[in-house]
Formats: structure tokens, C-alpha cells, sequence
């Protein structure tokens, strides 16, 4: 063979691969992405996030008696994993102990100042009493000195005798009056040791109390299972260095794992289409090959503002139906809930919808040709809106636009159409038609 037809050979397979990659790319670029109209029942569905949590559980406390010793509040000095199994009595954390220490030292301090004040006043009422009888006995003898100088005056005048009597008369009212005031300077003597007893005792048992306290400042699991954090008003969890008060002294849980909750949060745009009752089927995010079902227990009537977020939210929980020992609590868990069912409508996938200004339409395929076409549209669900008026089943739309779609001619629906639907009439700019967003009902 010549170099010649070498030369001619060679350029038609260059000519040949020109023409194939325009030929290839041109096909390639014309090739459109479509999506037939479907009839059936349309489900309504709203999808969120929640959180696992266990429906019930065993909580730890830590001591029962704080606010009888005057702790406000204590500080978690160490505890266990978040997540260990744990037996019953088996340790699960430990308190700080300084405020409860000093305490425990400042009481002991008072009740040797108490002890000390309670020997004074034993003492010093022994040696008061014991005054008061010796002076009892004295005035006793005294009476007897009178009544025996009485008896040896019956043979003296009339005026030393009387004088006698009277000696005798004052000895024995100041014995009587001795005597009423010994009775009296004993019950006050009584009531002087009750007074101190009674502080010593009060303080002793109020330090008693305190040591006991003080021993339940290393917690312990009140039975066997899996400790989980408890998390504070600002949804963080409650470890090392956080503080747990006497109003509310639990430390951690035990979660009863057989039963679980997912826990989430509702937009205040969708909280009126959730009901108690309705079925959710529950993804979890770490074990994407397994499915649940689900059954929503309980929706709050008051929204709330979440921490970092300015949206309104309605929390919502929602029973998990199965067991699995795979589902722990704090899972991410994705949500669906079926809020209704629409029987037998037309529906597309919602990135099949455009719109320009005001009117709604898509990309309709007849053929090879394609034009725009205005449609009503219903609900919608994540993936697929329903179409009201605009298309038959079977009917073929593209979820892209072509090529050139600005230069498209709009195929307007008739006017009782609209009318019936209560839609604007088509008003169009010369704009580039984009996607619409969509409007759930």
C-alpha cells in the first residue's frame, strides 16, 4: 500500500471520530430527563428528625436530705461513662464533698461548745439547789429553836410570851417561803437543763444527719442496667463538673430499653397535621438497612423556641412499636409520619414543577416536541405534588428544562378550569421561568 492511501486512510478515521463525538454529544445534550403522571392514593407525609429516649426509666438520686442540711446545691466531682451497665449497688458517681465537710466540722465545733454549756448549768444548779436546801435545813432548826423557847416561856409574863409567838410566827412563814422558793428555783433549774439539753441533742442529731448525708455522696445504682446522662433545661448533658440541686437531685437513669420513644420537634407550619394515633415509620440513622413502625403518643399544645434557632416548635413522641437491643438512647432517628391518605389522584415529582410570575406549569412531552404546559396543583408530599387540572395519566413531563425553554409557547387551561380552581388568569413577562417551591397543605 502506497503512503498515499496510508495518508487518505488515516484522515477518514479522523473524520469519522469528529463526526461520531458531534453526533455523541449532541444526542447527549438533547437528552432529556422525564417523569410520566401517575394516578393512585397520594400519601401526606411529614418527615423529621428525632432522638431516641426510653419511654420509662430508673432514676439515680443523690442524697435524699440536702435541703434539711442546708445544701443548695452539689457539684458532680466524677462519674461513670455515659452508657455503662452497671449491677445493682455497683458505683455510679461521686459528689463533692468541701461545702458538706465544713459543715459537718463548723456542727461539731457547736456541739462541744453545747456539751461544755450543759456540764456549766448541771454544775451550777447542783451548787444553786444544794444552797437552797442547806438553807431549808437551817431555817428548819431555827423553827425548832423558836418552838422550844416557847414552850420554856409559858411561866413568863404575858408580853415575852406573845413576844415568842411573833419569833416564832415570822421563823415558820420564812421556812414556808423557803420552801416555795426552793420548788421554784428547781423547776427553773428543770427547765435550764431541758433548754441546754435539748440544744445538744438537736445539734447532735442534726450532726448525725449530716454524716449520713455525707455517705450518700458516693452514688450507687439502685438497680442493674445501663446509666444513661440525664440532660438540664438547655437539652446538655449533666456530667463531670455539672451541678445537680436539692430540689432535684437525680444524677443519672436507667432506661427500661424494652420500650423506646423518639423524641422530635414539629414546625409550627406542619403541628396542625399531627394527630395522636397516626403511624411513622422510624429510620435510624446508624443502622440505615433497619426500619420500624411506629405510633404517635403524645403532641404538645404549647410551641417552644429551641436554643440557636428563631423558629416556633411543637414537641412530639412517637412510640417505637419493635424491640431491637440494637436501639440505644440518643439514636438519631429519621421520622416519617403519614399524616393522610388522598384517594385516587394524579400527582408528578414536585421537580417537575416551574412557574412564571404567577402561573404554574411544566414541560410537557408529546412526541419529540415540547411546550409548556399551565397546571393546578394540590398537596404535596417530599418528593411528589398532586395535579389538580393541567394532565392526564400516562402523560409525560420533563424534570429539567430544555434547551431554549424561555422561547417556549404556554398552553393556558380553559377558563372554567381556572375559574373552578379560582386561579389568576395568565398574566406573563418576558422573565426566565424558574422552579416553584413546594406549598404543602
Amino acid at each position: 500500500m502506497t503512503r498515499q492511501k496510508y495518508f487518505y486512510l488515516i484522515l477518514a478515521i479522523i473524520l469519522l471520530v469528529i463526526i461520531g463525538f458531534f453526533f455523541f454529544s449532541k444526542s447527549n445534550k438533547n437528552q432529556q430527563i422525564t417523569a410520566k403522571v401517575k394516578k393512585g392514593n397520594f400519601p401526606i407525609e411529614v418527615t423529621t428528625t428525632g432522638e431516641l429516649i426510653a419511654k420509662s426509666s430508673e432514676k439515680i438520686y443523690g442524697p435524699q436530705a440536702l435541703r434539711q442540711v442546708q445544701i443548695w446545691q452539689v457539684k458532680i466531682q466524677d462519674i461513670i461513662p455515659d452508657g455503662t451497665v452497671v449491677d445493682s449497688g455497683q458505683y455510679v458517681a461521686s459528689l463533692d464533698r468541701t461545702e458538706i465537710s465544713n459543715k459537718i466540722k463548723d456542727e461539731e465545733t457547736n456541739l462541744e461548745k453545747l456539751e461544755s454549756q450543759m456540764t456549766k448549768t448541771r454544775l451550777d444548779t447542783s451548787l444553786e439547789l444544794r444552797s437552797a436546801r442547806d438553807e431549808l435545813i437551817n431555817l428548819k432548826y431555827a423553827l425548832e429553836e423558836k418552838k422550844i423557847t416557847l414552850d420554856q416561856s409559858k411561866y413568863e409574863p404575858p408580853a415575852t410570851i406573845r413576844q415568842v409567838q411573833i419569833e416564832l410566827e415570822k421563823s415558820e412563814r420564812a421556812f414556808e417561803q423557803a420552801e416555795k422558793n426552793y420548788k421554784l428555783r428547781y423547776q427553773k433549774a428543770v427547765a435550764n437543763m431541758q433548754e441546754v439539753s435539748a440544744s445538744y441533742n438537736q445539734a447532735k442529731r442534726k450532726l448525725e444527719q449530716m454524716t449520713d448525708v455525707l455517705k450518700q455522696f458516693n452514688v450507687v445504682a439502685p438497680k442493674a442496667g445501663m446509666v444513661i446522662y440525664r440532660r438540664n433545661w438547655d437539652g446538655n448533658k449533666i456530667g463531670i463538673g455539672s451541678t445537680v440541686n436539692a430540689w432535684d437531685n437525680i444524677v443519672a437513669e436507667l432506661p427500661d430499653l424494652s420500650e423506646m420513644i423518639s423524641k422530635t420537634y414539629i414546625n409550627e407550619i406542619d403541628i396542625s397535621k399531627i394527630k395522636t394515633g397516626q403511624q411513622v415509620q422510624i429510620g435510624i440513622d446508624a443502622f440505615p438497612e433497619k426500619k420500624f413502625s411506629g405510633r404517635v403518643t403524645e403532641v404538645a399544645n404549647i410551641g417552644e423556641q429551641l436554643q440557636g434557632t428563631n423558629a416556633k416548635v411543637y414537641e412530639v413522641k412517637i412510640l417505637v412499636k419493635e424491640f431491637d437491643s440494637i436501639l440505644r438512647p440518643a439514636m438519631t432517628t429519621k421520622n416519617t409520619i403519614l399524616t393522610s391518605v388522598i384517594d385516587t389522584v394524579l400527582f408528578i415529582p414536585i421537580e417537575a414543577i416551574f412557574n412564571n410570575d404567577s402561573v404554574t406549569f411544566v414541560y410537557q412531552k408529546k412526541g419529540s416536541s415540547v411546550h409548556r404546559q399551565q397546571v393546578i396543583v394540590g398537596a404535596s408530599n417530599d418528593n411528589e405534588i398532586i395535579i389538580k387540572a393541567g394532565l392526564q395519566e400516562g402523560d409525560e413531563v420533563l424534570l429539567v428544562p430544555p434547551d431554549k425553554s424561555e422561547k417556549m409557547s404556554l398552553e393556558t387551561l380553559p377558563k372554567e378550569i381556572i375559574a373552578k380552581f379560582k386561579v389568576k388568569p395568565v398574566q406573563l413577562k418576558n422573565t426566565k421561568p424558574g422552579k416553584v417551591p413546594p406549598q404543602k397543605k
